[in-house]
């Protein structure tokens, strides 16, 4: 997934789910990406913004920040739109 995927159609998974993406929603594509190339899984949503909060720091490592970006189901929506399979405990 991660070879095939581009921006192009990051915007356009995006746009599916009525995002428009700005250059707060490409810091977690990108982020959400390394961590997958790091441990070959998509993060679920706690260890996603446990991640965020490592790398981004407290304000936007918060759950109230992802999914002001992604909607209600973050960890999921961000890993479609990264080009990843879906966090494994994700409905």
């Amino acid at each position: 997934m991660l070879d095939r995927w581009s921006e192009s159609a990051a915007v356009e998974l995006a746009s599916r789910e009525n995002i428009k993406l700005t250059e707060a929603h490409w810091e977690i594509i990108w982020l959400i990406r390394r961590f997958y190339q790091r441990y070959q899984m998509a993060p679920a949503s706690r260890a996603l913004i446990n991640y965020v909060r490592k790398e981004l720091g407290s304000d936007k490592g918060r759950s109230v920040y992802v999914m002001r970006l992604f909607g209600g189901s973050a960890a999921k929506t961000v890993a479609k739109i990264a080009g990843l399979p879906r966090p494994h405990n994700c409905i």
